[in-house]
């Protein structure tokens, strides 16, 4: 954030990427990383949130092993974002700071070790309103902003990298006009400072005030969603029946144990007067209404099309919603879809089977899960194969069936659709030019099934039908049917010539 060292969350080496600056020496002087402030700009344009026409960076003191000058650049009473929605969900402020270094603690030692390779880096910090109500809202809000930061490409955000943290803060307090607690009033919040000190968020200091919210409690260690809600579900119940058996929460940090699943102490929360914030002399005041490429409506004309917005668009072509989610989660499949579907007008019946073939056919030949690590941007086909291939089942040409197969190949082969159809002989009878020579030559083949048939043997039909589809993979049974009884027709009217 503040120097140039590499930020690389790869890197296996403790201590590689650092520099006099990350590590605090004596006489360095921090410089701000202009991208990152970019970053976070476009974040809050995203949002719909203010941006700070003027906004300073201050040190947050507190002492701890990972943390080498004793305190931490971040910011306070000026954010670079106030206010926004994503999800539903009211933000309160975006801001920029400086991650720590890692602590690295060796259990069959109980040594404890530092590495200083993420100290310094980039760490944008979004504090909502206390307005979720529910685990699971927490996690559609997490998943909605992961997704944003990736659109933007502010971040990968992965998780089990430690791109992305979320830390829930969650309350509960008796129920408006209820004896006794019922319901959690409010549910979890993502980190944020003490409640009465914030600088915005007049919602937030009223409802504390009127006695709404219940004392917080922060969680961490949480490395994924399902961690999260996990932690907030028991938080929940924790907080509850500890108030209902008369006892008092503590505003306090606790860790989450992913094995017991549960919840555990791990210090008392400070407040923002333990951290003695003060603008830090070492970094000018920043006029950011003074700088053209952090102007607003600029930042908002650079921006791609947000998740939502996308969402939004493919509902209304007809997709199914999970169909719609997956495409915007997936840009490269996305992409795809929107290049083979291109021109075609509402209501088309190939904008649904584009759809259909890449949600639940080339999505398992490309093995896409659900993993935190995929956005893959690039296409997994050519688009002009799929409208090919989409062209040919909407005309009758093939059959769905025989669309999968000639999809599998045409992934592998990159191959054109038509002619993988042409060569493997499942066009649809009645189309291919080949069908009459394939037909005569199974009659030519079972001259005894033929007698039989002539002779009132009905199933020698379905014989024949068989024999003739061995070779006519995908067609249409009765249209091959069709064919055969017209080749056999034309044989007795050939004889009686």
């Amino acid at each position: 954030m503040f120097c140039s060292s590499k930020n690389d969350p790869d890197e296996t080496r403790p201590n590689a990427n650092v520099c006099p600056v990350c590590l605090a020496h004596p006489g360095v002087l921090p410089v701000v990383n202009r991208e990152a402030v970019r970053h976070v700009l476009r974040v809050g344009v995203a949002l719909g949130g203010a941006l700070a026409g003027y906004t300073e960076f201050d040190r947050k003191n507190y002492f701890y092993p990972d943390l080498p000058k004793g305190y931490q650049i971040s910011q306070y009473e000026y954010p670079l974002v106030s206010g926004g929605e994503l999800s539903g969900v009211a933000v309160t402020r975006v801001h920029l700071e400086e991650d720590t270094a890692s602590s690295v603690h060796d259990e069959s030692t109980g040594a404890t070790t530092i590495d200083f390779n993420r100290a310094g880096v980039p760490l944008m910090e979004l504090v909502t309103e206390p307005v979720i109500t529910s685990a699971k809202q927490a996690g559609a809000f997490a998943r909605e902003l992961q997704l944003l930061l990736r659109c933007l490409g502010a971040s990968e955000a992965n998780m089990e990298k430690g791109e992305m943290r979320v830390e829930a803060n969650v309350s509960v307090a008796p129920a408006q006009g209820a004896p006794a607690l019922s319901a959690p009033a409010q549910g979890p919040t993502f980190k944020g400072f003490p409640r009465s000190d914030l600088k915005a968020g007049a919602s937030w200091a009223e409802a504390d005030r009127s006695g709404a919210l219940g004392i917080k409690v922060e969680i961490k260690n949480l490395n994924s969603f399902r961690a999260m809600e996990r932690a907030v579900e028991h938080e929940i119940k924790r907080q509850s029946a500890l108030l209902e058996r008369g006892g008092t929460v503590l505003q306090e940090t606790r860790g989450w144990d992913e094995a017991k699943h549960a919840t555990f102490s791990q210090r008392v929360k400070e407040g923002s007067a333990d951290y003695r914030y003060f603008p830090d002399p070492d970094i000018p005041a920043l006029r950011l209404d003074e700088i053209s490429e952090f102007d607003g409506q600029r930042l908002a004309s650079e921006l791609p099309e947000l998740p939502w917005r996308r969402r939004k668009r493919y509902l209304d072509l007809g997709l199914k919603a999970d169909d719609a989610g997956m495409f915007v989660r997936r840009p490269g499949f996305g992409a795809l879809f929107d290049r083979a579907t291109e021109g075609l007008p509402l209501g088309d019946e190939r904008i649904g089977i584009c759809a259909n073939y890449l949600a639940n056919n080339i999505a398992g030949i490309r093995d896409v899960g659900e993993r935190d690590s995929e956005f893959s941007t690039e296409m997994p086909m050519n688009p002009a194969h799929l409208r090919i291939l989409a062209d040919m089942v909407a005309e009758g040409k093939v059959t769905r069936e025989a669309a999968k197969e000639i999809l599998a190949v045409s992934i592998a082969e990159e191959k054109d659709p038509a002619a993988i159809a042409d060569e493997r002989g499942l066009i649809r009878a009645g189309e291919s030019p080949e069908l009459g020579a394939k037909v005569r030559a199974v009659l030519a083949e079972n001259r005894k099934v033929v007698a039989d048939y002539r002779s009132g043997k009905t199933s020698a039909l379905q014989f024949l039908v068989g024999q003739a589809m061995k070779e006519l993979r995908g067609s249409d049974p009765q249209n091959v049917r069709r064919a055969i009884e017209e080749a056999l027709s034309k044989e007795n009217r050939n004889s009686r010539t």
